[in-house]
């Protein structure tokens, strides 16, 4: 359909990844990205480098805690797109249950 864009979700619930926190969301919690994908992280701090496992995942945006320190040199490439092409087949996507309504109290 014209106008609709496939969305790439490059984690899967489970994942344990290094991640860069980048910002601080309106709620406090800290935001890094994986190609483009953002991950909201509880307890996170801007610059911070840390070991997160995704927790949750939704269609636009993801959830991890914290678990560790970040591996040295070993953070998630930010700036790379990645195709969905390119890739080798993988599982379906496993997607939690939207039922949060965001920005309403």
């Amino acid at each position: 359909m014209y106008g609709e864009r496939k969305s790439f979700v490059p984690v899967k619930i489970g994942d344990e990844l290094n991640v860069k926190i980048e910002a601080v969301g309106e709620k406090g919690d800290g935001v890094a990205k994986i190609n483009g994908f953002v991950l909201f992280v509880p307890n996170g701090k801007q610059g911070d480098t840390v070991k997160v496992k995704i927790t949750k995942v939704l269609s636009k945006m993801g959830f991890a805690e914290i678990v560790g320190k970040a591996d040295a040199g070993s953070v998630q490439e930010r700036s790379k797109r990645v195709n969905p092409q390119d890739l080798p087949d993988q599982q379906p996507i496993e997607y939690a249950e939207d039922s949060e309504d965001f920005g309403e109290d």
